[in-house]
């Protein structure tokens, strides 16, 4: 069959092509032998339309991704325009325009001297780069036994080798072991989970666990670690916020000890939080930048990893290079629809709109705290965390049985047949998140908040 009679195909054959053929992402395949693969088919706004024209709300833009909403035809336009001048080339030692100028807005937006910009395909490559950098650098400048990471429990940076030793999710790692050595684990910034001592106040909380990375580069030796991988807010787990104080210290420590500071924003940049870079928000300067997803509002494949000028500078003398590339980095089309997804959100004002409404949004989100199985529910911007717990007084949490049969049995089934797609996810405590498009406004909320209090409602009385 040719890509006409394949895409033309009826939804019975294409479910067949999906299920006989197509090897999806942390999916349980087993479930598609009895049941139909989920088949989205188009998307407008801040919803997606299944293979049956049902309007399913897309409380997750995709995967904290579609920033500007689905269907905008500019970014079509601009691709196709730059596909028709410039289809493809690489940048292994050759430039084209549409990298040069995306890497000096890039710049331009970036805090502080972070000035050199290495495209990616996506952020797990960014965050493979980072750490190549980063090691690379230090045998550089005559410090080569410094090449360990630490980074946080439940923390998600990507699925290569090196990404999946930096990320702190032991699900995610165990069937590929021995992963890449020289990783350690710190404590996250889940205030609602915080140790007893600590419990009592977010910004001494804050401060405990910045220490817990001292306290890891000390153990370990500072002449071996080379860098701290965080996500200003990390994503695994619900939306942990960064408490008060919590990033400035973390850089205060990394300064301390000549480590490099990576600031993973390939969910938080781009406006999730109301910035450009969440960095921006909090006000701390890290030594990399690692972004993807909202760059492109999904529309193309790109990532980035940005470095300051000191990190660069090594690799600017006399015949150095940094031997590190990919074959797609930087790719024309996807740099020109980047460019103009960043118009798009400059022209609409889109961090000032999530700013606006964030408030909003969380107030919104709150009224689900009268549920007996909502136990606490954190965030920023426009990128939500709501934990389910067993007993709301004591925040039991559920067992590892009890969240397999209410959050993944039913609630994640629920709350898509009942109109919503978002995650559910228990690789920590059970949680569902939200991160609808940055275009959303109080309608989307008001929907989001009564479509979950109707799952909620049902899942509560299974326990």
């Amino acid at each position: 069959m040719n890509s006409a009679e394949l895409l033309d195909a009826t939804p019975h054959a294409l479910q067949d092509a999906a299920k006989d053929h197509l090897w999806m992402y942390f999916a349980r395949h087993g479930q598609y032998k009895t049941n139909d693969v989920p088949m989205i088919v188009r998307g407008e706004g801040c919803y997606i339309y299944d293979e049956n024209d049902r309007k399913i709300f897309d409380g997750l833009a995709g995967l904290f991704t579609c920033q500007i909403g689905h269907g905008r035809k500019e970014l079509g336009e601009a691709a196709k325009t730059q596909s028709d001048k410039l289809s493809f080339f690489p940048l292994w030692g050759y430039a084209h325009p549409m990298a040069a100028a995306l890497a000096e807005r890039l710049a331009d937006l970036a805090p502080g001297d972070l000035n050199r910009v290495f495209f990616t395909s996506g952020g797990g490559e960014a965050v493979e780069t980072a750490w190549k950098l980063a090691k690379n650098y230090y045998k550089m400048v005559g410090k080569p036994t410094k090449y360990k990471v630490i980074s946080r429990a439940l923390s998600y940076h990507g699925t290569s080798q090196g990404a999946l030793s930096i990320t702190g999710i032991p699900f995610a790692k165990s069937a590929f072991e021995p992963l890449v050595p020289g990783t350690h684990k710190v404590p996250n910034t889940n205030f609602y989970r915080a140790p007893e001592h600590v419990k009592h106040d977010e910004k001494e909380f804050g401060i405990w666990a910045a220490n817990r990375i001292e306290e890891a580069i000390l153990l370990e030796g500072p002449e071996t670690v080379a860098a701290v991988f965080l996500e200003p807010v990390q994503n695994s787990g619900g939306c942990f916020p960064p408490p008060p104080g919590y990033l400035d210290r973390v850089r205060e420590i990394c300064t301390k000890h000549d480590v490099l500071f990576v600031a993973d924003e390939t969910i938080t940049a781009f406006g999730r939080i109301g910035e450009t870079f969440a960095v921006n928000r909090y006000g701390v300067q890290p030594d990399m930048i690692t972004c993807a997803k909202g760059l492109t509002s999904g529309y193309a494949p790109m990532g980035a990893m940005i470095a300051s000028e000191k990190l660069f500078e090594p690799f600017n003398q006399d015949t150095n290079m940094f031997a590190h590339g990919s074959t797609f980095g930087g790719h024309p089309v996807a740099a020109a629809v980047a460019m103009k997804n960043l118009d798009i959100m400059e022209n609409e004002k889109i961090n000032e709109h999530v700013r606006e409404n964030e408030s909003k949004f969380r107030k919104t989100l709150e009224k689900l705290y009268d549920l007996p199985i909502v136990g606490n529910i954190r965030g920023e911007g426009y990128f939500y965390g709501i934990e389910l717990v067993k007993d709301k007084e004591t925040g039991e949490s559920f067992s590892p049985q009890e969240s397999e049969k209410i959050l993944r049995g039913f609630i994640s089934k629920a709350l898509y047949e009942g109109g919503i797609y978002c995650r559910t996810d228990d690789r920590g405590d059970p949680v569902i998140q939200l991160a609808p498009s940055l275009i959303a406004e109080q309608v989307h909320f008001d929907e989001s908040e009564e479509k979950i209090r109707k799952v909620l409602l049902q899942a509560q009385k299974m326990y």
